[in-house]
């Protein structure tokens, strides 16, 4: 069911006149208040006007996450500062962190995409949500909460840590849906089976899952342990948080907030437009926004979109899942790995859990790649000769599919830190 039918099943047509209006406005306000932007159009000698179709969108410059470090922190605001009403912003862990001011109306808006999100996962006013996603600067905590508090079902704002506590929460209240990253819902799975509680025996029938990228094998997992469905999301701390899209029940692609996210995939090397049905990184342009849009904003994210008939009766364009980044991706030995595609590999061995480090290192004048990977109990109280049997059949499976060496390392069961927020695939150990 939609929750706003006026612009989620709208003809596409139409919908894409809305675009094109809400873009020439987006681009006469930025270039009226943001002096970053008015440079920039002027260098290309680009503007509103001169967009005549959605195409035309290639004129306009791109915005890449340096530029939101080098304006830090309001430089690339549009509005002065008492019409800000919030601001989130990202953790900071690879430079200055990268903020995100809202006026009112942005929240509104935000608030309207986030109850389409959970709409479209069943969510009605009648559950009862548990937000495991970290409240404060992280937008995930509050945004879902928004759309929850929207729906008007009742919010237990668990934030997320002291997962016993978690399970305990999610049992006592009831609890029909859970709202966290992919990885921190299966360390919830894990403790509830260690306190005799198991999730598939409480009312839980949905997650609504995002904030990190996760293969189809994870989604199995998780349906598989917690007896519900899962449902992926996704957004950025740049384009205003959780709400740009959202899976359906045909479960097969996200569909994108059209009206408030201009969307384009561009070839990573020569930001050529790319057409629907091909892989490419992801672009978006925020054609609603008043306190910090963004133009063209380069997410790294690679995926595939595609515009086709949906069951469910929207006509938003779908996006893939993410696949991987382009800031991402390792060279091992000259073959271009993502950990997405090491993840599903993965997967196809039984005698381990998904829990996996990626660790990155130099090899005289040569990348490395190491991978530590949860062995099951079975595996560990079979000696150690099951234990090397099982890392030489993942190295095998890896070599013989993607053609690279890898080095392994079997851990036994909770052997590597569980993540109660994104989770941590990659460390990269090699000289700086």
């Amino acid at each position: 069911m939609a929750w706003n039918d006026r612009f989620e099943c709208m003809p596409v047509e139409e919908l894409q006149r809305f675009q094109l209006a809400k873009l020439k406005e987006t681009v006469s306000w930025l270039y009226e208040k943001v002096p970053f932007y008015h440079r920039k159009l002027d260098e290309l000698g680009v503007k509103a006007d001169d967009l005549k179709s959605l195409e035309d969108i290639a004129k306009l410059p791109f915005t890449v996450k340096n530029d939101l470090r080098d304006n830090y922190p309001f430089g690339l605001c549009a509005v002065p500062m008492n019409e800000v009403v919030r601001i989130h912003c990202s953790s900071g862990t690879t430079g200055k962190p990268i903020t995100g001011p809202y006026t009112a109306e942005d929240l509104e808006q935000w608030t309207e995409c986030v109850a389409r999100v959970l709409s479209a996962a069943s969510v009605r006013k009648e559950d009862i949500v548990q937000i495991s996603y970290g409240y404060g600067l992280f937008t995930g905590g509050l945004g879902l909460h928004q759309g929850a508090g929207r729906v008007g079902c009742t919010v237990v704002p668990t934030s997320s840590g002291m997962t016993e506590r978690q399970v305990m929460l999610m049992k006592d209240f009831g609890v029909t849906a859970l709202c966290c990253t992919p990885s921190y819902a299966l360390t919830i799975a894990e403790m509830a089976e260690e306190m005799k509680m198991p999730i598939r025996d409480m009312p839980l029938r949905v997650g609504i899952l995002g904030a990190e990228p996760w293969t189809a094998a994870m989604r199995d997992e998780i349906e598989q342990k917690m007896g519900i469905k899962a449902r992926d999301i996704y957004g950025l701390t740049e384009l205003g948080g959780p709400g740009m899209a959202f899976e359906c029940d045909e479960g097969n692609g996200l569909h994108i907030n059209e009206d408030h996210f201009l969307v384009e995939t561009v070839d990573p090397v020569t930001l050529e437009p790319v057409p629907l049905g091909q892989r490419g990184e992801m672009v978006l342009t925020a054609i609603q926004r008043r306190a910090m849009p963004l133009l063209r904003y380069r997410t790294k994210d690679i995926t595939t979109l595609r515009r086709e008939p949906c069951s469910c009766g929207r006509s938003f364009v779908k996006m893939d899942r993410i696949t991987g980044r382009s800031d991402d991706m390792l060279i091992i030995n000259g073959v271009n790995v993502f950990p997405s595609q090491i993840e599903s590999l993965l997967s196809d061995i039984e005698e381990i859990e998904l829990q996996y480090l990626l660790v990155v290192r130099k090899k005289k004048h040569l990348d490395e790649l190491y991978i530590r990977v949860e062995g099951k109990k079975e595996v560990f109280d079979a000696g150690p000769g099951k234990v090397t049997e099982v890392e030489r059949k993942i190295a095998g499976h890896i070599k013989g599919l993607m053609g690279i060496g890898v080095g392994m390392e079997l851990v036994p069961p909770k052997g590597l830190k569980r993540s109660e927020g994104k989770a941590v695939r990659v460390v990269d150990e090699r000289p700086k």
